[in-house]
């Protein structure tokens, strides 16, 4: 492993350390709107490649990213590797299989039939971090950590994580008393959204991470893009923009609030000389909650620019404008 730009951090109370910034991979093999595949076998490697020269060795992806291909590539890429180099996280619980109705959750007939699949796209014997990727209320608590304590106990899975759209503490806390109270492997690690205009876990589901000293690594430290600054009130004339053809995007992240946020962003940006990503990146790396943002890019430029946010400094000044630029009372 080459060192640089990364310092390591620990990952909660694992004993794993890790780079500062998680490289995530969920475009990789995934198909467009118009049936490409923009970050296909060749770029994904070319990725990689300079996130682990750069010193990164947190990788994420999942069993449904790219429908496989996104572990394809990275178990290909790894042969040209040291595996004990990197700490490797996937996940579990969309569909996977159209036509079978059990293929998908967290029943273990399901969770059995994936673990197997994802170490072999992914060419090794164990991954060190399996997140379920949601919760699956229609499995009993106990059939699930049972199911997963047992692949800890194998050997194919190190640790277990909770990966979240919806903060829902109290989930978390269920699922680790019952593994607390009949001696199984509880989830150590956990991976809710979290950004400078997506802070809803702030209120109970960061305090919960304290109290059962769960590692946090969070999804989306960009808010799908709009923190790059790119954006405008006027719109953006960047074609590929994601708020130009997904409306969701729109509704959730184009409005005046969010903007007010940003407007903070560029004054910081400007003020300390550095981009508004790296002031978004950089405000996730000081706090003391996250262990590790998981960032992605489409090319070797955004991952560098990305990057070079673990090497850039914010005043507690410019810290505290960024923590009150939004209105987070209702939260």
């Amino acid at each position: 492993m080459v060192a640089s730009d990364f310092d390591t951090t620990r990952l909660g109370k694992t004993g794993l350390k890790v780079s500062e910034l998680g490289l995530g991979t969920w475009r990789f093999g995934h198909e467009d709107d118009q049936g490409n595949i923009p970050i296909g076998k060749e770029r994904a490697h070319t990725l990689l490649d300079r996130y682990s020269s750069l010193g990164g060795n947190l990788i994420d992806t999942a069993n449904v990213y790219g429908e496989g291909l996104s572990e394809q590539y990275i178990g290909e890429w790894l042969e040209d590797y040291d595996r004990r180099d990197f700490i490797i996280g996937s996940k579990i619980y969309w569909p996977t299989r159209d036509t079978d109705p059990n293929a998908s959750g967290l029943n273990r007939r399901h969770i059995r039939n994936q673990i197997d699949k994802i170490l072999s796209r992914l060419n090794t014997t164990y991954l060190d971090i399996l997140y379920v990727h949601r919760w699956d209320e229609t499995t009993d608590v106990g059939t699930v950590m049972r199911t997963l304590t047992n692949l800890v106990s194998d050997g194919k899975v190190n640790y277990l994580g909770f990966s979240t759209s919806i903060p829902n503490a109290w989930r978390v806390v269920r699922a680790n008393e019952y593994a607390k109270k009949h001696g199984l492997e509880p989830f150590s690690i956990v991976q809710p959204q979290y950004n400078l205009v997506t802070r809803q876990i702030e209120s109970q589901y960061l305090p919960m991470c304290r109290t059962y000293d769960l590692a946090v690594t969070t999804w989306s430290p960009l808010a799908g893009g709009f923190l790059t600054g790119k954006y405008s009130r006027s719109g953006t004339k960047q074609e590929d923009a994601r708020g130009n053809r997904d409306d969701y995007f729109e509704d959730r992240y184009l409005t005046e609030a969010n903007f007010k946020i940003l407007d903070a962003v560029r004054e910081v940006s400007n003020e300390e000389g550095i981009s508004p990503t790296q002031v978004s990146l950089r405000w996730l790396i000081e706090n003391e909650d996250v262990s590790a943002p998981i960032i992605g890019a489409r090319t070797v430029e955004q991952l560098e620019e990305n990057i070079k946010s673990t090497t850039v400094s914010l005043s507690q000044n410019h810290i505290t404008q960024l923590d009150k630029s939004g209105d987070w009372s209702g939260y």
